[in-house]
């Protein structure tokens, strides 16, 4: 497990800055509600599918190795994007967040719905890594935009709402994957097409944006090209980003096996049992968004409280328990992601934005790919998953510490 990861020097939410753009009307309400679409797209990738990995991994049983290949046909997209969004944020700051945006839209669509005729699990996990392609241009793009078109506390607000529309959809979707799962395995990737919808959309809605003065990292004029990008200022918050992914995307991927450990094994149950704890995400992100202050020195608490959720669900000798368990968890996981990803965008200038948020998602997606991976030792190394899952908390707990520890008194 990482050790404490030392912050920068905590960033502020400054008062807005001018914009061009509308912030009220029809238009605006357009715009905000495609981007929060286009931001719920990859969290459709990474949770839609869970409530039938088992019975996926039943119908894989007699290919080698399937206990871990099945849940990587959850989590491959993350390593996908976690590898390419670098590279998709230099893209998107060169060619524009737009053109890419709608290109990856369509094309999610096309790779997301490719496991309804598949028949191999290698085949399956290849489209589910194509899929993470698009997700990396189609995340990057809409946080980027997001931080092009706001800034100040109107940046920290759809930044919040952000996360309460990808955890509000996740709930949505833990409940219709469990019920669609109901009726096969294959089912759910149906939803994926629901993409093609959203890109005509994109592209009469969404405009191009132009740089503006931020409240951020200031560069004299003339100086850009040589302006050095922010390593340091992004170094430690990414670090903390890549295990902040590990505890958001526990519940999410292993909340399915911890209720079949207990013997829930109706994929309904299971999708509205991971539903419920999934909403009170939504609630963390409210009250990250209502308490307006700077996130930096909220992390060690927001941590604490992830902790002592899994410690609860260590503790789970039954369903009810582990929900609950779940539920505290989640409330702080709901206010973690707002609080990583607000505190690495005020580090970005225009120029810089869309290569720092792709270092940020790549941090953030690794970490969500190696979740069950480091889960899966934990479990071999303890015996159970639930024991694994404590592991995970008492390393929360000692990283929460660690950056209370570190904050100036």
């Amino acid at each position: 497990m990482p050790g404490p990861v030392p912050l920068p020097p905590s960033a502020t939410v400054d008062d807005d800055a001018p914009s061009s753009l509308e912030v009220s009307g029809p238009a605006h309400l357009l715009r905000v509600t495609l981007l929060m679409a286009g931001s719920c797209l990859p969290i459709l990738g990474a949770v839609l599918i869970a409530p039938v990995l088992p019975k996926m991994q039943d119908h894989f049983a007699s290919v080698p190795g399937a206990k871990a290949l099945v849940p990587l046909a959850l989590t491959v997209p993350a390593l996908a994007l976690a590898l390419l969004a670098p590279f998709a944020g230099v893209v998107v700051d060169r060619v524009g967040r737009k053109r890419l945006l709608i290109v990856a839209t369509l094309l999610y669509a096309v790779f997301g719905t490719a496991p309804l005729w598949l028949e191999s699990l290698g085949g399956i996990i290849a489209s589910r890594a194509l899929v993470g392609i698009t997700e990396a241009a189609i995340m990057t793009c809409c946080t980027t935009l997001i931080g092009d078109y706001y800034s100040g506390r109107r940046r920290v607000k759809y930044l919040a709402l952000q996360t309460m529309c990808a955890s509000a959809s996740a709930t949505a979707f833990f409940v219709i994957g469990g019920a669609a799962g109901s009726a096969g395995w294959r089912v759910p990737f149906w939803v994926y097409a629901v993409s093609l919808a959203l890109a005509p959309l994109m592209a009469a809605a969404l405009p191009n944006p132009a740089a503006r003065p931020t409240a951020g990292i200031g560069i004299a004029a003339g100086t850009e090209a040589h302006r050095p990008f922010p390593w340091r200022q992004l170094g430690g918050i990414c670090a903390l980003t890549f295990f902040g992914a590990m505890v958001f995307y526990t519940v999410p991927v292993e909340m399915a096996y911890l209720l079949d450990d207990l013997g829930v094994e109706n994929s309904g149950v299971i999708g509205l049992s991971t539903a419920i704890a999934s909403a009170a995400t939504v609630g963390g992100a409210v009250t990250f968004a209502r308490l307006g202050r700077s996130p930096d020195p909220m992390l060690p608490a927001v941590l604490t409280v992830c902790a002592a959720g899994f410690g609860l669900m260590f503790l789970a000798g039954s369903a009810p328990l582990l929900v609950v368990g779940a539920v505290v968890n989640c409330v702080g996981t709901g206010m973690l992601l707002p609080a990583l990803l607000t505190s690495a965008m005020s580090r970005l200038d225009f120029e810089d934005r869309g290569r720092g948020t792709g270092l940020w998602m790549a941090a953030f997606f690794g970490g969500e790919f190696i979740c069950p991976l480091v889960l899966l030792a934990g479990e071999s190394a303890v015996g159970s998953l639930a024991g694994a899952v404590g592991l995970l908390g008492l390393a929360t707990a000692f990283v929460a510490i660690g950056l209370r520890a570190g904050q100036p008194t």
